[in-house]
């Protein structure tokens, strides 16, 4: 509970500091910063190398790449038979395509699983979401961003993108079985805490409730795709096509049927891909999802 009031009041804080003039107006960049290149090292590094590895968690961590590349060939289509700017195309895909597996998942996973929900969560957000934020998200916001580039500089992107510097250095660590002593563990978490609110607090900066913004009919099919169809999908791929069952599966659905994931849209806000939109996303996003969950919640009662 006392993370769902946080979201709200960081949100609130943010709307709040957009009226003080005192405020610097590229604030919500330097937020954005800290949350890419410190915050979300920090959560890679303390999180996977505790990971524990089984085939079947293939299906939890697919979640995360199924939902994206759905979301790239869905949007991608769209917006080229409706002659959309390609920045436009590189938000939705990536607002969209990513869930908030983790500061909204976590807390909503543990209340109705408990502590074994919470592993399989964890599954979702680390090898699953973050890892493509931190691969396909990089790539579709460079190429969406800056236009033709070759496939060095693209590479080159995402290699030296600190996240996935260190989620690389933190795979390893998983292999070699190696962690980092009781000290340094609390300072990572630490740090990796910091995500939520910074972030949170960058949306409220940035986010305008505009009755005539031209962003209201994309917001509506970002959210549609994210929080309705989505979910569908996986749903209908896991349990009739791949004959899945348990609460691995009843976890990895309600996981894709989060809000947008926070750090994506400030990743996507951050290469310039309407940062308006992407803060809309957040900002209206994870209020709707609370009432969209209520439906799948009560779906998985029947798989």
């Amino acid at each position: 509970m006392n993370n769902f009031i946080l979201i709200f009041v960081f949100l609130f804080l943010g709307l709040v500091l957009q009226r003080i003039k005192q405020i610097p107006k590229n604030t919500h960049k330097i937020l954005n910063w800290i949350v890419v290149y410190i915050c979300l090292p920090a959560l890679a590094l303390y999180y996977i190398p505790k990971i524990k590895w089984d085939n079947q968690l293939l299906f939890p961590i697919g979640v995360a790449w199924i939902g994206f590349v759905i979301s790239y060939f869905f949007f991608s289509y769209l917006g080229k038979k409706r002659g959309w700017p390609r920045k436009l195309i590189g938000c939705l895909i990536i607002c969209a395509g990513l869930s908030n597996t983790s500061f909204l998942g976590f807390p909503i996973i543990e209340a109705l699983y408990g502590e074994e929900g919470l592993k399989t969560a964890i599954i979702v957000d680390q090898p699953g979401t973050f890892v493509v934020l931190s691969t396909l998200g990089v790539l579709v916001a460079t190429v969406y961003s800056k236009g033709n580039l070759n496939s060095v500089q693209i590479a080159k992107k995402i290699v030296f993108f600190p996240p996935f510097v260190t989620f690389c250095i933190a795979c390893l660590m998983n292999v070699f079985q190696i962690d980092f002593f009781e000290w340094g563990q609390l300072f990572l978490k630490s740090m990796g805490s910091a995500v939520t609110p910074l972030a949170l607090l960058s949306v409220g900066l940035q986010l305008r409730f505009e009755k005539r913004s031209m962003h209201w009919s994309f917001l509506g099919l970002g959210l549609f795709y994210k929080l309705i169809l989505f979910p569908a999908i996986i749903c209908f791929l896991y349990v009739v096509v791949f004959h899945q069952h348990g609460k691995d599966i009843e976890v990895a659905i309600l996981e894709s049927a989060m809000a947008p994931m926070i750090t994506g849209c400030i990743l996507t806000s951050t290469y310039g891909l309407k940062p308006r939109l992407c803060s809309m996303m957040i900002g209206f996003g994870i209020p709707i999802s609370f009432i969209t969950l209520i439906f799948w919640i009560f779906l998985m009662r029947f798989i």
